[in-house]
């Protein structure tokens, strides 16, 4: 239904002219513009709250019930960049660790139950080929080389922001293509979620925290999705026991069970939740902790510069204003944290894809609002 909304503005428009075509002349210019004013007004309104969706044609996408649900590749349009999302079941898990848990951290009690819808997540990391085609509009300027039409979804992304020029380049020559981008803000994170629903006419976002963790354990109970021994982490994760100082392509080591990739190490990961004390949080029911100030928020799954134990399928990481240390704007930047060097994220794109209202009130919802400076 929302997706008809962008035709109210021509339904009212053909009615009133047929409405029109009945009256004395005199009437008419009188009717013709307060009418015209009303339809412009309408129109305005419907298409800014309700812009027409048009997805992008993709084998396997589409699903009504978690029954349903399959692996798909999802396409960045006018790019060779390709995204494979898997689908998680939803259901119910024991989140956080047991106090038997070896380099437990205290935040990570106490343990509770959760339960989750279903949704598919993005199998690897979010690489700079995808993320570079948002921020350096390098779909755009393929289709302009190729002198190819606008699409629905082009038309969409122009609404989107874009990050500013960074002081230097945020790989830090470690190795762009096919590596996870990094160095993001959660913002920034956030807004390329936008950018991908816009891109491809499917809802896209970060993953809650308590997603985040039962995608990572994918039905396990021990420290890391493997078992418990970090002996065992070499086969599984790049981190810091066996990084050359630098973090390495997406989708090299093995995956978990549910065939996610790197959920631990190469990059830690954004999730949607300010970082809050498990025992202030009283929902249980696809819970989120909305976010009412910069920091702390929450990073999983540790990256290729951290030790074993931030590795964990329980393990929490805050953000810190430290993070901006080398940001030499005044005033810093809100799309990059300069310091993060091993933070990145993936993606996730719910079953049910909730109303405008409930976006706007829970999924979208962050405070405070983030706004570049004006010049």
């Amino acid at each position: 239904m929302v997706n008809e909304f962008w035709r109210i503005p021509l339904l009212i428009q053909n009615h009133f002219f047929r409405f029109l075509s009945t009256q004395p002349r005199p009437a008419m210019r009188f009717h013709t513009l307060s009418a015209l004013s009303l339809i412009f007004i309408l129109s305005l309104v419907v298409s800014a709250d309700s812009p027409q969706r048009v997805p992008l044609p993709v084998a396997d996408a589409d699903a009504k019930t978690q029954a349903e649900m399959k692996p798909y590749t999802e396409l960045l349009e006018h790019t060779e960049v390709e995204m494979d999302m898997l689908p998680i079941a939803g259901g119910q898990f024991l989140m956080g660790s047991p106090e038997s848990e070896e380099d437990r951290g205290d935040d990570e009690s106490p343990q509770h139950k959760v339960t989750v819808a279903p949704f598919w997540m993005s199998k690897c990391e979010i690489t700079w080929d995808a993320y570079d085609a948002w921020g350096e509009e390098m779909d755009q300027r393929r289709r302009e080389l190729l002198s190819l039409p606008k699409t629905p979804r082009d038309i969409a992304v122009d609404g989107v922001s874009k990050p500013t020029e960074p002081y230097t380049d945020m790989s830090f020559g470690m190795g762009r293509e096919g590596y996870p981008a990094i160095c993001m803000t959660q913002h920034a994170a956030r807004t390329f979620c936008k950018w991908l629903s816009a891109k491809t006419g499917r809802y896209y976002r970060l993953p809650t925290e308590p997603e985040w963790e039962y995608a990572c354990r994918a039905g396990t109970t021990t420290a890391y999705s493997f078992g418990d021994d970090p002996d065992q982490l070499d086969e599984y994760a790049w981190y810091a026991g066996n990084t050359d100082f630098n973090y390495q392509p997406v989708g090299q080591k093995k995956p978990n069970p549910w065939g996610l990739h790197d959920m631990h190490g190469n990059a830690a990961e954004w999730v949607l939740d300010q970082y809050t004390p498990y025992e202030t949080i009283k929902s249980t029911d696809n819970p989120l902790q909305i976010p009412t100030k910069l920091y702390p928020r929450v990073v999983r799954g540790g990256g290729w510069e951290h030790d074993a134990d931030q590795l964990r399928s329980a393990a929490r990481m805050p953000s810190s204003p430290e993070w901006k240390d080398q940001d030499p704007q005044v005033p810093r930047s809100i799309w990059y944290h300069t310091d993060a060097l091993s933070v990145g994220f993936r993606v996730v794109r719910p079953l049910t894809e909730p109303s405008e209202e409930e976006k706007k009130q829970k999924w979208e919802n962050t405070l405070p609002v983030q706004l570049d400076p004006v010049e």
